[in-house]
């Protein structure tokens, strides 16, 4: 499978409930919903670990999606990804950079090859 890179950046080729969802494997995903129930002190349900990726125009996609600002504004501005957006650099994506400095440099690449 070839990269599938979301708007933010996020390798979601790479994500275990997009994994979990393309191989349809229970047990993953109820591994995802353990561990992400610990590291993030939710609950999380196996029947939330769900997903399509970002991209795709119908789902099903993880809980998150339907509320992520930058999935909607770059729906909105019908761009790729952030990287092809005239406001590079917004204020809504940066702040997520700033715990994800791996998709800022996907997403820098992807700006230099533009």
């Amino acid at each position: 499978m070839s990269e599938m890179i979301a708007y933010c950046g996020y390798r979601c080729d790479k994500c275990d409930t997009f994994i979990a969802t393309r191989n349809d494997d229970n047990a993953m995903r109820q591994k995802i919903a353990d561990d992400w129930t610990k590291k993030f002190s939710m609950d999380f349900q196996a029947e939330q670990m769900n997903c399509v990726g970002c991209l795709s125009d119908k789902g099903p996609f993880f809980f998150y999606c339907d509320m992520c600002e930058i999935r909607s504004c770059a729906q909105e501005k019908s761009v790729l990804t952030c990287a092809h957006c005239d406001d590079y650099g917004c204020d809504k994506l940066e702040q997520f950079l700033q715990m994800s400095p791996e998709n800022r440099e996907i997403l820098e690449n992807i700006r230099k090859g533009l």
